[in-house]
C-alpha cells in the first residue's frame, strides 16, 4: 500500500508555498503523481464592488483576478517542483467552489494535502469552514498543515488518536504508508469506555498493525477531565510528534459543516499537521 497520487489545493492564502513543499516531498518521498489543485470559495461581490464597477461587466473583473490569482499559484507550483524534481506532475485550476472541487479531484487521490482554516486570513479566498467540509465530503483522507510553524519532519514520530469508531479505523488504514516509515508509534486512547475496546484498550489495533510491519506503543489516559481534543494535543506535545492521525467525526449537510468537539478543537489549535479521515 503506498500514497501513489498525491493532490494538493492551492489557494491565495500567505501559507500556500510552505503546504506546496510538503506536498513536493510527499510526492518524492512516496514516489507519487501530484496534482495541484487550485480552487476558491465562490462568493457574491459585495454592492460597494458592484457600484464601483461602473460599466465594465462584473463577470469581466471576476474573471481578470481569478485568471491573475490562478497564474500566482500556479508559479508558486512550478516553483516548487522544479525545486523538489518530482518527476510527475499536473496542474488544475476549478472554477467551482472549492469544497467541491477538492471533493470532485479528491476522489482520484489518494491522499489530499490542505491548510488549516486561519481566523482573520480572507486573502486566502477560501472559507474558515473548508477544511472541515472537505475532510467530511472528499472520501479521502485530508493531511491538513497548520498555517504557523515549519515542519523540517513529517511522520518520524506519529501520535494515533485512537476510540474504535469507524472515522479512527479509517485514519489508521489510510495512514499506513506513514505509518510504515515512521520511527515511533504511539496509539492513544483517551477514557475508554467498558466494553468498547476489549479488556486493553489499543491492543486490538496496535496488533492489526503489526501484521502490518508497524510496531506501535499504547498509551491509555485515563480519568482526564480536559477536553479530548486538549489531552490530545498535550499528549502529542509530550511524545515530540510531528504528525497526529486521527478520525473526523460529524456531518455536513447543505454545507453547513457540524463537527465533533475533538475534531473541532484539533482543527482550531493544531501545531503540526494532521491527517484526517471520515
Amino acid at each position: 500500500m503506498a500514497y501513489k497520487t498525491i493532490l494538493v489545493h492551492l489557494d491565495a492564502g500567505a501559507r500556500c508555498p510552505a503546504r506546496v513543499e510538503i506536498a513536493t516531498r510527499l510526492a518524492r518521498r512516496f514516489d507519487a503523481h501530484l496534482v495541484g489543485l487550485n480552487a476558491l470559495t465562490v462568493s457574491e461581490l459585495p454592492g460597494y464592488v458592484l457600484a464601483a464597477a461602473g460599466g465594465v461587466p462584473i463577470a469581466d473583473i471576476q474573471q481578470r483576478a481569478a485568471d491573475e490569482q490562478a497564474a500566482r499559484a500556479k508559479s508558486v507550483f512550478d516553483c516548487a517542483v522544479a525545486a523538489a524534481g518530482v518527476a510527475s506532475t499536473e496542474w488544475r485550476t476549478s472554477g467551482l467552489d472549492a469544497v467541491d472541487a477538492v471533493t470532485l479531484h479528491g476522489r482520484y487521490a489518494d491522499l489530499i494535502v490542505a491548510g488549516q482554516p486561519e481566523a482573520g486570513d480572507e486573502a486566502s479566498g477560501v472559507d474558515r469552514g473548508f477544511a472541515g467540509q472537505a475532510t467530511l465530503e472528499a472520501g479521502r483522507p485530508l493531511l491538513i498543515v497548520p498555517y504557523a510553524g515549519s515542519f523540517d519532519t513529517l511522520g518520524t514520530r506519529i501520535l494515533v488518536g485512537w476510540n474504535a469508531s469507524r472515522e479512527a479505523t479509517r485514519a489508521v488504514t489510510d495512514a499506513i504508508p506513514f505509518l510504515q516509515q515512521a520511527e515511533r508509534v504511539e496509539v492513544i486512547t483517551i477514557n475508554p469506555e467498558n466494553g468498547e475496546h476489549g479488556a486493553m484498550p489499543g491492543s486490538d489495533i496496535a496488533l492489526y498493525l503489526a501484521r502490518h510491519g508497524i510496531r506501535v506503543e499504547v498509551h491509555v489516559d485515563s480519568g482526564v477531565d480536559i477536553d479530548d481534543g486538549d489531552e490530545l494535543l498535550s499528549r502529542a506535545a509530550d511524545f515530540g510528534a510531528d504528525l497526529i492521525v486521527m478520525g473526523a467525526y460529524g456531518h455536513s449537510r447543505f454545507r453547513e459543516t457540524v463537527l465533533g468537539g475533538v475534531s473541532r478543537t484539533v482543527l482550531a489549535t493544531m501545531t503540526v499537521p494532521v491527517l484526517l479521515s471520515h
